[in-house]
């Protein structure tokens, strides 16, 4: 099951303090919107989000249809086909994806150790 980009999404309580410690990491903003409180930070192909007040937890996150660039991939089976997968193999679903529709959509799942995985199809 291709599942596309992959990123980790982390939950940080000081936007700025987090922004800087991963700059010395290495890693530059590509993305995002500080004062929204949010960026997506990249080290060569490796993507981090932080995110302050959105959500409890770190959360792996999975795109599919891009590439580690955010370019769309010429081909790659709908987020609504792999929650579909999922789903008959009897992982339940933390949030679903609307089957009805097409396009940008997300649903998120947990692993056995309560970590979050969210698959966010933004094409």
């Amino acid at each position: 099951m291709e599942l596309g980009n992959f990123s980790v999404s982390l939950a940080v309580k000081d936007i700025a303090a987090s922004r800087a410690f991963y700059e010395k990491l290495g890693f530059t903003v590509w993305g995002g919107d500080q004062s929204k409180n949010w960026l997506i930070l990249k080290n060569g192909s490796t993507i981090i989000g932080l995110f302050q007040g959105m959500f409890d937890k770190n959360i792996l996150t999975f795109n599919p249809g891009w590439d580690s660039d955010a370019n769309t991939l010429p081909a790659f089976p709908d987020i609504r086909t792999v929650q579909h997968s999922l789903k008959a193999q009897g992982v339940p679903l933390l949030s679903e994806a609307d089957e009805t529709t097409s396009g940008p959509a997300s649903f998120m799942v947990e692993d056995p150790d309560g970590n979050q995985i969210l698959f966010d199809q933004h094409v």
